[in-house]
């Protein structure tokens, strides 16, 4: 393909953003920081709820009251938690089981594997339903396969396996922050270049790989880091300053620009971007 054409196909292409409403929680997997469990009630606002778990991604198949009480949400004393699991489609399409959701202020995706979640609800009224708790102004977070599917690309989606980065046919998330793919795990996996083939056979996508006890805040077009690790952020457009490095390095407190791809210095409402070479 020539090159100023594809060009013109990356330009085109919808710009990555999170949510115009609300705010995403992705945590790269592991342990859960308190900064991060705080931040994700926060943006509920408060431990008053209601809550929703959803733990589709795994293969466990009791989730009652004893799922719920180890839950992080009941740990910190949330009373007002449901717990949404179907692997039947036409039951995520179907009213009395969103219910939970349309009161919501938080929902939390425990992790597993991603295409569990993407075959259950992508595209159902479960799926509208999810957005719809984000017009609110609520925030949805996950971890592992929970960070994953909140990208537009799924990747590690195959059923086969985890090791495969790009399957035809399972590579479409539900899209809440459009324009990426998102992995987890990235350094306690050693995955940190695992993201460069994609973007780069997709180079419209911006990569975002989020390590361990690490969350991505997403709110609009602003990624600010919260948590005790590193976000890697693989973008095709841009050439690496180090070629052996191929993606730039978030840490906690740093604020990133997705539509801009630019790490930015904030100062109150505001976001400058930093002195560093840009696209």
């Amino acid at each position: 393909m020539p090159v100023n054409l594809l060009l013109l196909l990356v330009f085109a292409a919808e710009p990555s953003t999170g949510p115009e409403q609300g705010t995403l929680v992705i945590v790269g997997g592991g342990r859960l920081p308190a900064s991060i469990a705080e931040e994700f009630i926060a943006r509920a606002g408060g431990i008053e709820g209601p809550f929703v778990l959803i733990p589709t991604a795994n293969v466990g198949e009791e989730w009652g009251e004893a799922y719920v009480r180890r839950s992080f949400l009941a740990r910190r004393g949330a009373e007002q938690v449901a717990v949404l699991h179907t692997r039947d489609r036409a039951v995520a399409d179907s009213e009395s089981f969103v219910a939970p959701l349309r009161t919501a202020r938080g929902v939390w995706i425990d992790g597993g594997r991603q295409w569990r979640l993407a075959d259950a609800y992508l595209d159902t009224l479960t799926h509208r339903e999810l957005w719809n708790v984000l017009k609110r102004g609520g925030v949805i977070g996950g971890s592992s396969a929970g960070a994953t599917i909140q990208g537009s690309y799924l990747v590690r989606g195959a059923p086969e396996g985890n090791h495969i980065l790009m399957a035809p046919g399972h590579e479409t998330g539900w899209g809440f922050v459009s324009s990426t793919a998102i992995d987890q795990h990235v350094l306690a996996r050693h995955r940190q270049f695992d993201l460069y083939p994609v973007v780069c056979r997709h180079p419209h996508l911006l990569g975002l790989g989020i390590d361990e006890a690490t969350a991505a805040v997403v709110r609009g077009r602003y990624l600010r880091v919260v948590g005790d690790s590193v976000i890697l952020v693989h973008n095709s457009q841009e050439v690496p300053d180090d070629p052996d490095v191929p993606y730039v390095t978030l840490r906690p407190g740093d604020v990133f620009d997705l539509q801009l791809r630019l790490k930015v210095e904030a100062s109150g409402n505001e976001a400058r971007p930093e002195k560093r070479k840009g696209l």
